[in-house]
C-alpha cells in the first residue's frame, strides 16, 4: 500500500508535468507575438509588380455539392488580369456536384472568357494532396493558391496577395487570415471561431515575425510553384499534407510568411460531428508530420530554440493524452487513504501555464476588434468543454497517428444554403460515440467515489471532464437521430461521363 501511495502520486504529477509543456508552448508564442509585434505583417507589399505574373488557383472538391458553385463563382470573380489567370477545379466527387460544377463553368467559360479547367479523377488516389499533385502537372502558373470549398475569397484577395511574393524571394508561401463567415451561428460555431482567431491572429504572426518556422493552412494562401517542387511536392503519406509541405519548404531553406490583414473568409462547421471529423484529421496528420519530418529537422541548421518548438507545434495536439492520464490517475487517489504528491508545487505551477491559451484568445480578439472584440470571450468556456469532451477521440487520433502513415481524408461536411441537417455526416455510428461514453462513465465514477470519501479536492478535473463528453454526447447523439430521420433521396448519384470533362 505504501508502495501504491507513492507510485499513483508520481504518475499523476508526470501527466501534470507533460501538460505544462503545452501551456509553455503556448506561453511562448504569446510572447513571440508581443515581441515582435512590430513586424507582425512584414510580407505586405502595397505596391503592385510592374508586370502581374501567371497564377492558377486550384479548387479541390469532393461531394461538395451545396457549396462548389459558390466558391468557383468567387475563384471567377477575383480581380486579376485574365490573361494571367488559371483557374483549376479539381473535383473528386462521387454525386451530383459534378453535374452542378460542369454546367457553371460550361457557362463561365462561354459567356464570360474563364480560363477554367475541369479536372475529374475517378479514383479519389492520395486525396487532397493527390488531387493538387496531379493538377499541378498541367499548372501554367508561377504561383498556385488554394482555396478550399468553405472559402468565399474577396475581389482584391489575390492582388493583395501576389506583390508579397514577388517582392519577398525567399518566401515558399504566404498564408492569409481565416474569416468566418457563420461566426454567430451557435454555440459550436462561435468557440471554433474563437480558437482559430487564436491560431491565426497570435501564433501564425508571431512564428511569420520571428522567423520561426510555420505552416501552411491547406486553404486562403499563395504558394510559390518552385517551393512547391523544390521541397519534393504535395505527399500522401500524412492527412495534413498543407502542414507537411509547408515544413519540408522550410527544412529546404525557404521561408513561410503570413498576413493578417489579408482575410479568407470561409465556413465554419456548424455541428459537433463536423467539428469532432475536422479535428481528428488535424491531430492524425499533425503527429504523421511529426513522425516524418523530426529527425530531418533535428539534423537541420535551424538553432535549437526554433526546432524545440516547431517539434512542439507538430506534436501540439498530443497534450490531450497527459490530460486524459491525469483523468485515470484520480481514480486511484481517490481510493487509496492517503497520498502525499512528491511535488507539490506542481499544481500551481500548471495551473499559471494554463492561463496561457486564455491570454492568446484575448489578445487576438482585442487584435482584431479591440474593446469589441472582448465580447466574443463569453464563448470561451463553451471552447473549453467542446475540447474536454473532443478529448478521447483526439488522443486516438494522435495514437493512430504515430503507428499509420497515410489513411483516409475525412471529409468536413458543409451547410452552404441549406439547412443545418445539410453538414452532418450520413456515415455516422453509434460506436464513434464510444470514447466520449466511455469517458463519462469513468468520470462520472469518480465523482461518486470522491463525494464517499470526500476528496473534494481532485473533483475540478472529472467534474469538467464530465461536463464536457456528457455536453459532447449529447450533441452527438441529436445529430445521429437527425441523420436516421433524414429520408432518403430520390436521386440517383453518378460519377461525371467522359463528355462532361472540360479541359483548358
Amino acid at each position: 500500500m505504501i508502495f501504491l501511495q507513492s507510485l499513483f502520486p508520481a504518475l499523476y504529477q508526470s501527466a501534470v508535468f507533460l501538460l505544462i509543456f503545452y501551456g509553455l508552448f503556448v506561453l511562448v508564442s504569446v510572447i513571440l507575438f508581443l515581441r515582435f509585434r512590430q513586424r507582425h505583417d512584414w510580407p505586405v507589399v502595397a505596391t503592385p509588380p510592374d508586370d502581374w505574373p501567371q497564377v492558377t488557383l486550384q479548387i479541390p472538391i469532393y461531394n461538395e455539392r451545396r457549396v462548389a458553385a459558390r466558391v468557383v463563382r468567387a475563384v471567377a470573380a477575383l480581380d486579376y488580369p485574365a490573361d494571367r489567370l488559371q483557374i483549376q477545379v479539381l473535383d473528386d466527387s462521387t454525386d451530383s456536384t459534378s453535374a452542378v460544377l460542369t454546367r457553371l463553368i460550361a457557362d463561365l467559360r462561354r459567356e464570360r472568357g474563364v480560363n477554367i479547367a475541369y479536372i475529374h479523377r475517378k479514383q479519389r488516389s492520395g486525396y487532397k494532396a493527390g488531387a493538387l499533385a496531379d493538377a499541378l502537372a498541367d499548372a501554367t502558373g508561377e504561383y498556385v493558391g488554394i482555396f478550399d470549398a468553405d472559402f468565399l475569397p474577396e475581389s482584391d484577395w489575390l492582388k493583395r496577395t501576389v506583390p508579397s511574393l514577388v517582392a519577398h524571394p525567399e518566401l515558399a508561401f504566404v498564408q492569409t487570415r481565416w474569416g468566418h463567415i457563420n461566426r454567430s451561428q451557435n454555440l459550436i460555431t462561435a468557440a471554433q471561431a474563437l480558437a482559430l482567431d487564436g491560431h491565426f491572429v497570435v501564433e501564425q504572426q508571431a512564428r511569420s515575425a520571428s522567423g520561426f518556422m510555420q505552416n501552411f493552412n491547406g486553404s486562403g494562401g499563395l504558394w510559390r510553384r518552385s517551393a512547391i517542387d523544390d521541397a519534393g511536392g504535395w505527399q500522401d503519406d500524412t492527412v495534413t499534407e498543407d502542414l507537411d509541405l509547408a515544413y519540408r519548404a522550410q527544412l529546404a531553406g525557404w521561408r513561410g510568411g503570413y498576413i493578417n490583414s489579408i482575410e479568407a473568409p470561409a465556413e465554419l462547421p456548424p455541428v459537433i460531428t463536423g467539428f469532432k471529423r475536422q479535428q481528428r484529421r488535424w491531430a492524425k496528420g499533425s503527429i504523421q508530420t511529426l513522425r516524418k519530418l523530426a529527425l530531418p529537422l533535428l539534423r537541420s541548421d535551424k538553432s535549437i530554440g526554433k526546432k524545440l518548438y516547431a517539434l512542439a507545434h507538430m506534436g501540439g495536439y498530443a497534450f490531450h493524452i497527459p490530460l486524459l492520464l491525469m483523468l485515470f490517475f484520480t481514480l486511484p487517489l481517490a481510493l487509496l487513504p492517503a497520498y502525499h504528491l512528491p511535488l507539490s508545487f506542481m499544481g500551481g505551477v500548471s495551473m499559471l501555464f494554463s492561463t496561457a491559451p486564455f491570454v492568446m484568445f484575448m489578445l487576438a480578439q482585442y487584435a482584431l476588434a479591440g474593446k469589441t472584440g472582448l465580447k466574443r470571450l463569453w464563448a470561451l468556456p463553451v471552447l473549453a468543454i467542446l475540447f474536454m469532451g473532443l478529448s478521447p477521440a483526439i488522443a486516438l487520433s494522435v495514437v493512430s497517428g504515430l503507428r499509420h502513415a497515410g489513411g483516409a481524408f475525412e471529409r468536413t461536411p458543409k451547410q452552404g444554403r441549406g439547412s443545418r441537417r445539410a453538414a452532418l455526416p450520413g456515415n455516422m455510428t453509434l460506436s464513434e460515440f464510444t470514447p466520449e461514453a466511455l469517458v463519462f462513465a469513468y468520470a462520472l465514477l469518480i465523482l461518486i467515489i470522491i463525494v464517499i470519501t470526500g476528496r473534494w479536492a481532485l473533483a475540478p478535473l472529472p467534474g469538467l471532464f464530465l461536463l464536457g463528453s456528457g455536453l459532447t454526447l449529447a450533441l452527438e447523439l441529436q445529430e445521429y437521430m437527425v441523420v436516421r430521420r433524414r429520408p432518403h433521396s430520390t436521386h440517383t448519384s453518378r460519377l461525371a461521363r467522359p463528355g462532361d470533362i472540360i479541359s483548358s
